[in-house]
């Protein structure tokens, strides 16, 4: 699985890197919005874990960014613990939502089950354009 992490903070990507790595196989950084959202383009990841809260592009909007050219599932992975602002990022096409701190094993399991749907459906479109 190769999950790209998008964080304003140095030390959580390092942290998230070096807690998913292990568990996973390719975890891939970035601490700015457009950052993230060139690598997103260039590298494909299974998943995306995003931030709300970075200073040049929040979240909102990288999330917004990566739906015009993407599908790929992105998780939010936030300190801001608002039904609002949840919403608010579901709205802007984020697919799940997770209040920092998170156990890592939770984190797996929401990123397992975000890659798995994806590949079910694109496993069951990919048979009915068959038909």
């Amino acid at each position: 699985m190769k999950i790209l992490v998008i964080d304003d903070d140095p030390a959580m990507t390092e942290l998230l890197k070096l807690l998913l790595e292990p568990a996973s196989s390719d975890v891939l950084t970035a601490n700015t919005g457009p950052d993230g959202i060139f690598l997103a383009q260039s590298k494909k990841p299974d998943v995306i874990i995003l931030d709300l809260m970075m200073p040049d592009m929040n979240g909102w909007q990288v999330c917004k960014a990566v739906r015009e050219f993407s599908q790929v599932p992105i998780l939010i992975l936030s300190a801001l613990d608002s039904p609002g602002l949840v919403a608010a990022a579901l709205d802007a096409g984020a697919d799940d939502y997770l209040i920092k701190p998170v156990p890592s094993s939770v984190l797996l399991a929401h990123l397992h089950n975000l890659v798995r749907r994806t590949r079910l459906s694109a496993g069951y479109n990919h048979a009915m354009a068959t038909l």
